[in-house]
């Protein structure tokens, strides 16, 4: 079996979140590059990235251009392509769009391998287990209202989540960033997990002072306090606090792990499948922080991510932030707090033909 040919398209959405009720969405859209590789078996590997803004078809401009490269190739030989790739291309560094442009293709190679072998590319990770906990995400957002977050943490209880994440640091106070920690917690009760998100906006003194603040609220974890790359500063923030200090999202590729691990500055290790640079690097990732005993958790593409996650042992939660789910016909099933991993050949999912012929921008 070999790759024929390279299909990408690009995607642009509404950038709603079926998780939010009532408030409104305007205009705002997000974009989406797809890829699909064919192969002279007639069975064809999917996958996607996405950068946003400006640089969209430059993005797609380097799929295509990678993807040049993976024709002829054996597309089971992931690791080799891989490598081929990165010596290809290494002059235009580790991070931004040649990673980016990576995953898409190594997830398409992943899903290619999965359905040769008839089997879901979990099962080809390690099969650890066939679904894992999932927390609802994009709900309870730093520019959301104060008084609609009274209700929206009860409805995502309603719907089923035992775990939810919300955002700090848009408030002119201290004590008003307090009371929408306070507001959600009320609402959803102590058995419920909740984390929270700063997105980088905090110094370390800051993070330090509200991450004690913070402490009566039981946070299941305190995510991006400070600046992604100052491992010193993060280490002092999970020094001081009890409360789990979880990072990872914004790094692109495996290094910047490794250095993030020795100094020790992190409680919980969030890979994004895109940033890192796909599936295969994602899973070497993973095992580095195994060997550091600590979870791991995913940041979006929970259709994608639920292979992962399920797949290794030290995987602790999935994000759950719809952005992509209508990309796809059919999307893992949500039991009970739960992603149950598809059962089907590949990453069990399929572009759907609808979304294609609304959103493709020509």
């Amino acid at each position: 079996m070999h790759v024929t040919h390279v299909t990408t398209r690009v995607l642009r959405t509404p950038a709603d979140n079926p998780l939010v009720v009532g408030l409104p969405v305007g205009d705002a859209t997000r974009e989406f590059v797809t890829l699909e590789l064919g192969t002279d078996a007639g069975l064809t590997g999917i996958g996607l990235t996405f950068f946003g803004g400006p640089l969209t078809k430059a993005l797609q401009e380097a799929i295509e251009a990678l993807g040049a490269l993976v024709v002829g190739e054996n597309p089971l030989y992931v690791e080799r392509i891989v490598d081929k790739l990165r010596a290809a291309a290494s002059g235009a560094g580790p991070g931004g769009i040649f990673t980016l442009a990576m995953a898409a293709i190594d997830l398409a190679l992943w899903d290619l391998k999965g359905k040769a072998l008839d089997q879901p590319v979990h099962a080809l990770l390690g099969g650890y287990r066939d679904r894992a906990p999932t927390y609802a995400s994009g709900a309870l957002m730093r520019d959301f209202p104060t008084p609609y977050l009274k209700d929206a943490g009860p409805r995502l209880v309603e719907m089923g989540f035992q775990q939810m994440k919300m955002q700090l640091g848009g408030e002119s106070t201290v004590e008003r960033e307090l009371e929408r920690v306070r507001l959600i917690r009320d609402g959803i009760g102590p058995e419920i997990d909740l984390m929270c998100d700063i997105n980088q906006l905090w110094n370390v003194n800051q993070a330090i002072d509200m991450g004690r603040r913070l402490e009566p609220f039981d946070l299941f974890w305190l995510e991006d306090v400070v600046a992604h790359d100052d491992f010193q500063g993060l280490a002092r923030v999970a020094d001081a606090l009890t409360t789990p200090i979880a990072t990872g999202e914004y790094h692109y590729g495996i290094v910047p792990f490794r250095h993030m691990l020795e100094a020790r500055s992190v409680d919980i290790v969030m890979i994004d499948v895109l940033r890192a640079g796909g599936i295969t690097q994602w899973m070497k990732i993973a095992g580095m922080a195994e060997a550091f005993n600590l979870p791991v958790v995913s940041h979006l593409l929970p259709e994608i991510h639920v292979h992962m996650m399920a797949a290794i042992p030290n995987g602790l939660t999935i994000e759950y932030m719809p952005w992509s789910l209508r990309l796809f016909e059919e999307t893992p099933a949500l039991e009970d707090g739960q992603l149950v991993v598809p059962s089907k050949p590949g990453l069990g999912l399929a572009f759907s033909a609808e979304t294609i012929k609304r959103y493709e921008v020509s």
